[in-house]
């Protein structure tokens, strides 16, 4: 079975072993304990599945309780209605949560269109 030490996985995903020891200590990653007083870490093939999912999830801006939770459906059978209707609704409510920041982001821009119009037309005058 293929390991990998936390170098190897920062390297690979693009992060510092100080996040990933961050998100070991929030419960989504454990790997074994090697070396000399266990100060070594041995991650899996499932800690390095479980690092993916989780920064796939921090892209798509989901919280790491959102993230666990799906990471946790991810481990147990995918195929029970329960684990697939949290799942659904944990994308429903990121969804809603995404639109209204595109509503606000819209009506932002809008605003920063009208001054910058009002901006260019005086400017337009003070250089007549």
């Amino acid at each position: 079975m293929a390991t990998y030490t936390i170098s190897e996985l920062a390297r690979e995903f693009d992060v510092t072993p100080r996040t990933i020891r961050f998100y070991e200590d929030q419960g989504l990653l454990a790997p074994e304990r090697a070396g000399t007083g266990g100060r070594q870490r041995v991650y899996s093939q499932r800690d390095r599945t479980r690092l993916k999912l989780t920064l796939r999830g921090k892209r798509l801006g989901l919280s790491l309780s959102e993230i666990r939770d799906l990471i946790d459906m991810y481990d147990s059978p995918s195929d029970t209605v329960a684990q697939l209707e949290r799942f659904l609704a944990v994308l429903a409510r990121h969804r809603r949560t995404l639109e209204q920041q595109l509503r606000d982001l819209e009506e932002t821009l809008a605003e920063i269109e009208t001054h910058e119009a009002r901006a260019r037309g005086l400017l337009a005058e003070l250089r007549k």
